[in-house]
């Protein structure tokens, strides 16, 4: 698989301009889900950079993944989408060693979070590529290739004027279409119930998928997604929290 070698030198600098995050002009979107801030990362983050990417880290070259090379086996591969920290996938890599996990992911700190977990808990099905999600999917997923992808609590741009920069769009549900394998799962969580509606429309307009949320609308939270310790100060706080469960026709 193609992996990313962090040379000698500085970490900030090594992360800052890793090659899977410089983009060449053509492949440029003027309108991304996402703002890269760069946060400070800590000496045991640092030392797992510096051991494990160049075993898990996907170097990604705007051209398709060989995705059982990449794990070494034929397994069915879950995709996370924007994974924060790395608590769900890292949960569901250690508690299901049957399947892969492909983690995407673009601020450094929380990849090192995942990174120094993968250490910890020894997981060997677990693949993290530093880029964007939705040029991934475009460009480097196999057409029926994943049996799942997870969008746990994206950024809801909440302020109308941001709506455009919400990752689930009609364009990012059709590349889902195209990568997930029929019967294959999306599943998504969010906190903020304006996006959740938003998502359950979109979703529902889309023919290649089914609800499987109760009466066609969310659905309860299955026990393999984590409730974060985020989630569970928000839960303290009243704020409700809404899964959409959808599968591939």
């Amino acid at each position: 698989m193609g992996r990313l070698t962090p040379p000698a030198g500085d970490i900030s600098f090594k992360l800052n301009t890793s090659p899977d995050m410089i983009k060449p002009e053509q492949h440029h979107r003027p309108i991304r889900s996402f703002v890269l801030r760069e946060g400070r990362l800590t000496q045991g983050q640092r030392r797992a950079f510096d051991r494990l990417w160049p075993q898990v880290g996907v170097d990604f070259r705007y051209r398709s993944l060989d995705l059982p090379a990449l794990f070494g086996n034929p397994n069915p591969i879950h995709l996370e989408i924007g994974f924060g920290n790395g608590e769900s996938i890292a949960r569901m890599a250690e508690s299901t060693p049957e399947n892969n996990y492909l983690g995407i992911e673009v601020h450094r700190p929380g990849v090192g979070r995942l990174l120094q977990a993968i250490d910890e808990r020894g997981l060997t099905n677990l693949r993290i590529v530093r880029h964007d999600a939705v040029e991934v999917l475009a460009q480097g997923i196999e057409d029926a290739s994943l049996a799942a992808v997870y969008l746990f609590f994206p950024d809801p741009w909440h302020k109308r004027r941001h709506h455009k920069r919400r990752i689930l769009q009609t364009e990012f549900v059709a590349h889902l279409a195209r990568v997930l394998r029929p019967g294959g799962i999306f599943h998504a969580a969010t906190d903020w119930e304006e996006y959740a509606e938003h998502m359950l429309s979109t979703m529902t307009s889309a023919d290649e998928f089914d609800n499987c949320g109760v009466s066609g609308r969310f659905a309860p939270r299955p026990a393999y997604r984590v409730l974060t310790r985020f989630e569970k100060r928000g839960q303290n706080l009243g704020h409700g929290v809404w899964d959409l469960i959808f599968q591939r026709t």
